[in-house]
């Protein structure tokens, strides 16, 4: 079984000519790394700390291609320290084992320090996170987990004292051309001797496509040579073979996770502010990352009671509509029937009065228990019930005046007055909440 673990940042692997080229591109120096300007600008911590060589435990989250694995690696080698690396989806605490003895042997025979880089960190369950902590407590090692996941929800509350967690964010386009660009011109690991011939629009393409990933930049550009090669002659990247590469490709999502559930947060929150623009956008950019039209189907017959409620029952009926054409029409054409609830959801009058009511009933129903259902609203079928007062006094709402038994009390008797329901003054709920106060007018008229 192959060894898990690295012992140099630069391995033969990721220098030799025969490895891909976002592995050749591997920045050796700060001055090479794009983008992160957030962490890395002058006096930043994370950029004292990579200029100094000075060590601390930390988490990189973010997502693929920003440059977790790159900064370990600078940091381990400006401090001279060993770099041990390890991906949580290959090992375990057997290999934890293996790569923490390293460090000792390390430590005590030659004073030096050792960097664990744990790729994937989030996959490592409980037990394999606790493996990590006395040896990072003792010093045996500088843990520097990376993590495409929230590690508030992935990694265990002692690990993460132990360690300060950096946020990487995507590349910006700039910076994914910059990292094309510099391929380009680099001679000794990249495409400088090849005489690639690549137009600026071509190039700016493969920096969009790129979708903020370094990596996959690079990997757009190595597809885009390989397939304009011919020969002896200097390989020309046209539009035609840039838009056969990137055809296919699709926008950062990750379903179950942070991606996911950050994007289908913003389409809600769009939706419920009135803002059909943005939640065209969210709702385009999860269907371009491959999220199946259903599940946002769902979600947006939750928006309909949640968000708009009373103010405008009809947005219940499109959004079941729109889930009902999808599932007989299918994709794309479905797509555009959902696109239409969910604009005629964000243009409608918003309420949250029945989801708040809701909430409010349902409080009283766990800290009331179970209170009796009063006697003049039991059903009496049989003669014993009758006898015991089952719906005696009962009011027929149709056969008092305006159809409403003005005084009525249909709550339980020794539960407090309560009114859940306060309607919005806005859409229908405006002649809702009209219509109660006249009611209740009526009620305060009335003999008790």
């Amino acid at each position: 079984m192959p060894d898990p673990t690295a012992t140099t940042p630069d391995t033969a692997i990721e220098t030799g000519l025969l490895a891909p080229l976002a592995a050749r591109m591997r920045p050796r120096a700060l001055g090479e790394f794009a983008g992160q300007t957030h962490l890395l600008a002058a006096g930043k911590p994370l950029r004292r700390a990579l200029e100094g060589g000075l060590l601390h435990s930390m988490v990189l989250w973010g997502p693929p291609g920003t440059g977790k694995t790159t900064l370990a690696q600078l940091l381990a080698r400006r401090a001279d320290a060993q770099f041990l690396r390890i991906s949580a989806v290959l090992a375990g605490v057997k290999d934890i084992r293996s790569a923490i003895d390293r460090a000792k042997r390390l430590r005590h025979e030659a004073q030096r320090a050792t960097v664990l880089f744990v790729d994937e960190a989030h996959r490592f369950n409980k037990a394999q996170q606790d493996a990590f902590l006395p040896h990072v407590e003792d010093g045996t090692v500088t843990f520097i987990g990376a993590t495409t996941e929230n590690p508030s929800f992935e990694l265990i509350s002692a690990l993460l004292s132990r360690a300060r967690v950096y946020v990487l964010k995507p590349l910006d386009r700039d910076d994914c051309r910059g990292v094309i660009d510099r391929a380009l011109a680099d001679r000794d690991h990249g495409l400088g001797g090849l005489g690639v011939e690549i137009a600026d629009d071509c190039r700016d393409r493969l920096a969009d496509a790129a979708d903020g990933d370094a990596r996959r930049a690079l990997n757009f550009l190595e597809m885009a040579v390989d397939l304009a090669a011919a020969g002896d002659e200097s390989p020309v990247v046209t539009a035609p073979i840039v838009g056969e590469v990137i055809s296919g490709g699709s926008r950062r999502f990750d379903k179950g996770g942070e991606v996911f559930y950050d994007q289908i947060s913003a389409l809600h929150k769009s939706v419920r502010g009135s803002s059909p623009d943005a939640a065209l956008y969210w709702y385009v950019r999860m269907v371009d990352g491959g999220c199946d039209p259903v599940y946002i189907a769902r979600r947006v017959v939750r928006m309909a009671s949640e968000d708009i409620g009373n103010a405008d029952p009809r947005a219940l009926h499109l959004a079941l509509n729109a889930w009902d054409a999808y599932d007989r029409l299918g994709s794309p054409e479905g797509e555009l029937a959902i696109a239409q609830a969910i604009v005629y959801l964000a243009c409608a009058a918003k309420s949250n009065a029945v989801y708040r009511a809701l909430d409010a009933a349902t409080d009283d129903v766990s800290s009331y228990g179970s209170r009796e259902v009063p006697l003049h609203l039991r059903n009496a079928p049989t003669r014993l019930m009758k006898d015991l007062g089952y719906g005696r006094r009962y009011r027929y709402a149709h056969d008092e005046p305006e159809g409403y038994a003005a005084g009525e009390n249909y709550l339980p008797e020794d539960l407090p007055p309560r009114r859940y329901y306060r309607p919005v003054p806005r859409g229908l709920e405006q002649k809702i909440a009209e219509k109660l106060m006249r009611l209740r007018n009526l009620d305060r008229k009335a003999k008790p």
